[in-house]
């Protein structure tokens, strides 16, 4: 009995959907560099460990489920996502917008309802990177990302000011507020023991660099600026108590019923963790590290797989929905990464801090985990980048400077939203002026009644952008000059949609009720099913005035000109 064999175009199909597939999972290649960087994965792995974890900790109480949630969630979460993302440097965790969404959502549902609301997130994001819909974020404009990259850099600077000055300020303040509030309310003069430790900080990282290139400035900072802090007997604040273990893996609390009520916070959720993941995977991409070189492409669609993933292991243990840390990951970057192996081993230091060296690492200063911040916020802001955009084009500055000055002045997803929504403005309006109508001569010897047909010829893009101008430029010139008959030239049309054909409907009706004849000539194939639906041609007087070449177009408008002139044309009605 023969076996049966699957049509070609089915096997096809299966072939791809198998590479779709396999495209998403991890792979041997992933650690291609590791042989020439695990020197540098390993350091960058510890100095953004320690960076990261006081910020796991603030960012869990911040949001009202705990420290404990917040180490969890930069263990888990950081682990599974740098093993299963799509970008070979993107460090995850709890991040500061996240917070800004979970924090009500704990005043409503409790804290019961985080790890649920982790693991649905996480779906979503894996079933959005299965169908992908990663590759959306290729359609943000450069200058947005340019300008949130700008912002997220503002924001990373001013969040470290309370640290810097040993002053506490109540969380949900903008950042910027919560700054000149924290320097108005320092402790001063002891505050300047931590501004010191701050300016240290920055010192040996800017000169670190010149001594080695290869020497990681941000650990030998902080080791710096602990041993500088306990010779001198400094009074500053330091990480403090930390947790001692993880908990066991578990299904949350919350009943199943619970979750179409969770259903909005859920969207809203994952919408945050992979608008902020992607965009903090595209900018790391053109982050460079100590070498100078950048970190290489990414693949969007599985990043959200990477870290529907992570939230969902990050939920089964107690912990909070995860994004991408653009902060953390800059920090990975700067420290010279190259590998999943830096993110991999930062998860496994926060481990071991948990479990072995919980007491010494609380005795870090808190200032010098804000110094190391504040350097690589700055090293974010690019002059050059900058001004190039500002000079540019208007649109472009426009939509850079508004990204960057609403990521500060509210928050990261509503300057995405306004950044793109201000981009896609502006462009549609320079997209509009590519629409143009002009009147054209009438090729070859001039004959008697010429003067009163108008050849017009439509050239670019005709779409909603740009329709109403187009009309109201034919309808003016047709009536204000005498015209009888007018010959729309459409062949030069590049696009055409549904608003740009109603707008010749329109065209059409104008003149036809004030007596001029609308010929049209070159409707291309792609456009002739969209002009017949929208109406088009059946509002043209005949249907007989649809042309290919406009000789014949011309040579009709003229006999409709001398039937015009003739006294038996009045007798009866002409096409």
């Amino acid at each position: 009995m023969s076996a049966v064999v699957p049509p070609p175009a089915r096997t096809g199909a299966v072939a791809r959907a198998a590479a779709g597939a396999a495209a998403l999972l991890p792979r041997r290649s992933d650690y291609a560099q590791l042989g020439r960087s695990w020197r540098q994965d390993l350091v960058a792995g510890l100095t953004v460990g320690i960076v990261a974890l006081p910020l796991a900790l603030a960012f869990g109480v911040s949001s009202g489920v705990g420290a404990e949630a917040g180490i969890v969630t930069a263990i888990v979460a950081g682990f599974v996502a740098a093993v299963f993302g799509g970008s070979h440097v993107q460090v995850s965790g709890p991040t500061g917008a996240m917070v800004v969404v979970l924090a009500p959502i704990v005043a409503t549902h409790g804290v019961g309802a985080v790890a649920l609301l982790s693991l649905a997130a996480g779906v979503v994001l894996v079933a959005l990177g299965a169908s992908r819909l990663g590759r959306a974020v290729a359609y943000i404009p450069w200058p947005v990302v340019e300008g949130f990259t700008l912002g997220i850099g503002v924001i990373i600077f001013l969040q470290q000011v309370p640290l810097a000055v040993s002053s506490h300020v109540a969380p949900g303040h903008n950042t910027a507020v919560a700054a000149a509030e924290a320097i108005t309310t320092a402790p001063w003069p002891r505050a300047w023991a931590s501004v010191g430790v701050v300016v240290l900080v920055a010192a040996v990282m800017l000169l670190v660099p010149r001594l080695h290139r290869a020497l990681p400035a941000s650990l030998i900072a902080i080791l710096v600026a602990a041993v500088a802090v306990a010779l001198l007997g400094l009074d500053v604040e330091r990480i403090g108590e930390l947790p001692t273990s993880l908990p066991a893996p578990s299904l949350p609390g919350i009943g199943l019923g619970d979750l179409p009520g969770l259903a909005g916070p859920t969207l809203a959720i994952a919408a945050l963790a992979a608008i902020e993941s992607l965009l903090s995977a595209r900018v790391a991409s053109g982050l460079a590290g100590p070498d100078g070189r950048t970190t290489g492409t990414y693949n969007p669609d599985r990043e959200l797989v990477g870290q529907g993933l992570a939230s969902i292991a990050a939920g089964l243990f107690g912990g909070m929905p995860a994004t991408g840390a653009i902060a953390r990951t800059a920090v990975n970057v700067r420290s010279g990464a190259r590998t999943r192996l830096a993110a991999v081993v930062h998860a496994l230091v926060l481990l071991g801090v948990v479990y072995l060296a919980a007491q010494l690492v609380g005795q870090i200063p808190l200032a010098a985990l804000a110094g190391v911040l504040m350097v690589t916020a700055a090293r974010m802001v690019s002059v050059r980048t900058a001004r190039s955009i500002l000079g540019s084009t208007r649109h472009d500055a426009i939509a850079f400077v508004l990204t960057a000055v609403i990521t500060v002045s509210f928050d990261l997803i509503v300057a995405i939203q306004i950044g793109l929504v201000a981009a896609a403005l502006l462009t549609l309006r320079q997209f509009a002026k590519l629409g143009t109508v002009r009147r054209e001569p009438i090729a070859g010897p001039a004959h008697d009644g010429d003067e009163h047909i108008a050849v017009f010829r439509l050239d670019g893009l005709m779409f909603f952008g740009a329709a109403d101008r187009i009309l109201e430029d034919v309808t003016g010139q047709a009536a204000a000059q005498g015209v009888e008959v007018v010959v729309l030239r459409l062949s030069q049309l590049r696009y055409l949609d549904a608003t740009g054909a109603q707008a010749l409907v329109e065209v059409i009706r104008t003149l036809e009720a004030r007596g001029i004849t609308v010929l049209l000539k070159g409707v291309q194939e792609q456009h002739l099913e969209l002009v017949r639906k929208v109406g088009v041609i059946a509002e043209l007087r005949h249907h007989r005035h649809l042309f290919d070449t406009l000789e014949d177009a011309v040579e009709h408008a003229r006999s409709h000109v001398r039937r015009a002139r003739a006294p038996q044309s009045r007798l009866g009605v002409t096409s």
